[in-house]
């Protein structure tokens, strides 16, 4: 079943946490969510809306489920999606993947033939999936090469602090697949 529109209107920690074990499928590529974290535009420093006016502008005139893609250190590609109209408005960052399906183009994508490694980090991700920065303010839900889809079976859901941030950095908004093997930074071992 696909996802709806109001899937993302909701807080981004409550869509963080129940999109592990979405499916998320681009233009034929893409795996099983194992990995999120949320980013509130209140009182989280972490948020690209607490030092970026363009991030609060993105968010005041876009609509829910939009694609939020920024180009991180100079280097990597980072998948996020807008999250707003409800109790609170933010961002879901992709931080991992489980591979599920166009494996073989990933792979060709990332010049790499592990699988456990080829979408286990936000940057390696969108790499796989050929997502950059030409896909920003894209609507998910009305694109005909992507889709989000609901599991048929919820994982159970391990809620740990985020990773690889300097502000706000004991908020345990980073949602994992427990046991995932694909995680980009095991649940036990915060950066």
């Amino acid at each position: 079943m696909s996802v709806l529109c109001d899937f993302f209107q909701r807080d981004p920690v409550t869509c963080a946490r129940q999109m592990i074990g979405c499916e998320l499928v681009w233009n034929g590529c893409g795996g099983m969510i194992v990995e999120t974290e949320a980013y509130s535009v209140r009182n989280d420093e972490a948020c690209h809306t607490f030092t970026r006016p363009s991030s609060r502008e993105f968010v005041t005139r876009m609509p829910a489920g939009v694609v939020y893609v920024y180009l991180n250190y100079g280097v990597h590609w980072l998948l996020n999606f807008l999250v707003r109209g409800g109790s609170e408005d933010g961002f879901v960052l992709i931080r991992a993947l489980e591979p599920t399906r166009g494996i073989e183009e990933m792979t060709r994508r990332r010049n790499i033939t592990t699988l456990k490694n080829l979408c286990s980090g936000p940057g390696k991700l969108t790499r796989a999936l050929g997502i950059d920065g030409t896909f920003h303010g894209r609507n998910l839900l009305s694109d005909p090469g992507a889709s989000l889809r609901h599991p048929s079976a919820t994982p159970n859901v391990q809620a740990v602090t985020r990773v690889g941030i300097t502000r706000s950095v004991d908020f345990p908004w980073r949602f994992v697949a427990a046991g995932s093997q694909f995680l980009s930074v095991p649940a036990d071992r915060n950066l």
